[in-house]
């Protein structure tokens, strides 16, 4: 099967229209494809970075946020799942879990290889969840970061013949929260914080940028993009993070916006809460 190899990153939006439209609709008929998307160079551009840290609390360094290297990766995810032999519904996908890893820092000066491939169907008491899986290679083709996203399909099937092994779902992950000291930072969140984060990571989903989209998929406003939040939470930390390390959270309640919520952190685990102490995010640091 044919990878997808771009000149640049493509543009999310037309890709998102491409996908909702040409969706088989998450029967679960085939399996992943087996391709990747790709992007051999990437220049990366000190104004966006800016615009990006900017939003996401990060100061303005040499130094790129692993979060960063998402944003990068998060247009060939599009495009693989815009593909009209994906089987999952691209309409209705839920983030539910987020990993990565930084092997070493990356600066903006540096010229990137990005890839990204699908895998890792299984099965989930809601549907299927699936992983989007990412690398970003430096000039000479070291590894400089990884990161795996996993969806959820809700209602969808594996295809006939593949074995049900059940995922571990959101709700029976660990929640490092409970252990954790009361939230040392509050952070108001704006209406127009999805227009926001939209503008400088190019993630239009319009649950996130219109209140009546969001009506439409059933929540009572617009939400934040999970990774803003994720991104949030490790401009929080700051100088507590060493140069090469492994972050995992997960996303366990939608924002609505506007909002207030807390941030909580013991170090090496953290949590993003709402006022009545109930997580919306989750996540660990470790030693990559």
């Amino acid at each position: 099967m044919a990878d997808l190899v771009f000149p640049e990153l493509p543009a999310i939006g037309p890709l998102l229209v491409r996908g909702v439209a040409g969706s088989i609709g998450g029967q679960g008929a085939r399996p992943l494809p087996n391709r990747s998307a790709i992007v051999a160079s990437h220049r990366q551009d000190l104004g966006r970075l800016a615009a990006y840290n900017r939003v996401c609390g990060f100061t303005l360094r040499d130094r790129v946020p692993p979060t960063w290297l998402h944003v990068l990766t998060f247009p060939l995810q599009t495009a693989l799942m815009a593909e009209r032999d994906f089987p999952y519904a691209l309409a209705g996908l839920v983030h539910t879990r987020n990993e990565m890893t930084l092997h070493r820092p990356v600066t903006i000066a540096e010229e990137l290889a990005l890839i990204v491939r699908a895998g890792n169907a299984r099965a989930h008491r809601k549907g299927v969840v699936f992983d989007l899986v990412g690398e970003a290679r430096v000039k000479g083709g070291d590894v400089a970061w990884t990161g795996t996203s996993t969806y959820l399909a809700r209602g969808a099937k594996l295809p006939a013949g593949q074995e049900w092994e059940p995922a571990e779902s959101a709700e029976s992950a660990p929640r490092p929260e409970a252990d954790l000291p009361a939230p040392s930072q509050q952070w108001r969140l704006p209406a127009d914080l999805g227009r926001q984060y939209a503008a400088v990571s190019g993630d239009v989903n319009p649950i996130h940028v219109s209140a009546l989209a969001a009506k439409a998929f059933g929540f009572k406003r617009a939400i934040a993009h999970g990774m803003w939040t994720h991104a949030r939470a490790l401009a929080a930390l700051g100088p507590r993070l060493p140069e090469a390390y492994g972050v995992s959270v997960t996303f366990t309640k939608p924002i609505l916006l506007p909002g207030k919520v807390g941030f909580a952190t013991d170090g090496s685990s953290f949590a993003v809460v709402s006022r009545d102490g109930k997580p919306h995010l989750t996540g660990t640091i470790s030693g990559s």
